[in-house]
């Protein structure tokens, strides 16, 4: 199975150029019996359904734009801004991403994060993935500490964390480190009402700046305020793109409807 193209934009125009982008997943339709059963089903594709969770995806975004992605659940949402984080990887299709730019996914809030070791520890982890030098995050260790509100259980192990402070501690390290693209899925939940109000400004600050974002959310109403374009997805296609309102009409207006295809 081939697999797509990944290049680098250098121009600095654009933040992503997604061309003829599609994902397949597959699942065994039979459950092996046995681990020699299972060892030959490895290589085999017989036997198994194929589900498309994107098909011939044409996406550009530019740099500094605000772009909300809606659709139904399972429409192919988060495959991709999976592909656009570099996550997933597609199996057709040619994806640009550029180059110059930081991109912080905020995905599943606190993916990456080693159990073991303490929030502190899991922030230089972090710092470390995106390039930062030990000097630079000790130096943002407080914000980050003072934003998450996570007082002296920043130095116990995030395995001893509820789900709520996992959460706030990833939200405030993710995006503390000012990216230039941030990916944003579904992750406001993360606290009581007045952390979310803090999570949303931060947000708007980081727009205000300049950074690239990508929503993708059920909220209409926190899109149409936002993003000054909304990508409509269907059964893994693009039905409409282009200027909130009209979009956000159309997609109510076919709400409940069968998927477009």
């Amino acid at each position: 199975m081939s697999h797509a193209r990944a290049e680098a934009l250098s121009d600095g125009a654009d933040s992503f150029w997604l061309e003829g982008v599609g994902v397949r997943f597959g699942r065994n339709l039979v459950q092996a019996r046995s681990l020699r059963h299972a060892a030959a089903g490895f290589f085999r594709t017989s036997g198994i359904e194929w589900y498309e969770a994107l098909s011939g995806v044409d996406l550009r975004v530019h740099r500094g734009e605000h772009v909300g992605i809606i659709g139904r659940n399972g429409a192919g949402k988060s495959t991709l801004l999976r592909v656009m984080a570099r996550v997933i990887i597609p199996q057709q299709g040619c994806v640009r991403v550029d180059a110059a730019a930081r991109v912080v996914p905020l995905l599943e809030l606190g993916i990456g994060f080693q159990p073991d070791l303490s929030g502190y520890e899991n922030c230089h982890l972090a710092g470390a993935l995106l390039g930062y030098s030990r000097r630079e995050i000790e130096d943002r260790v407080p914000g980050i500490a003072a934003f998450s509100e996570l007082g002296p259980f920043l130095h116990e192990p995030v395995r001893t964390y509820s789900s709520g402070m996992y959460a706030r501690l990833a939200f405030a390290l993710a995006t503390d480190v000012e990216p230039d693209v941030l990916l944003v899925d579904e992750v406001f939940g993360v606290g009581d009402e007045f952390f979310m109000a803090r999570c949303a400004e931060r947000i708007r600050r980081l727009m205000s700046a300049g950074a690239t974002t990508v929503f993708v959310s059920h909220d209409l109403e926190f899109l149409l305020a936002r993003c000054g374009r909304l990508v409509w997805l269907d059964a893994g296609r693009v039905v409409a793109d282009g200027e909130p309102e009209a979009v956000a009409e159309r997609y109510r207006a076919c709400a409940g409807r069968a998927p477009v295809r």
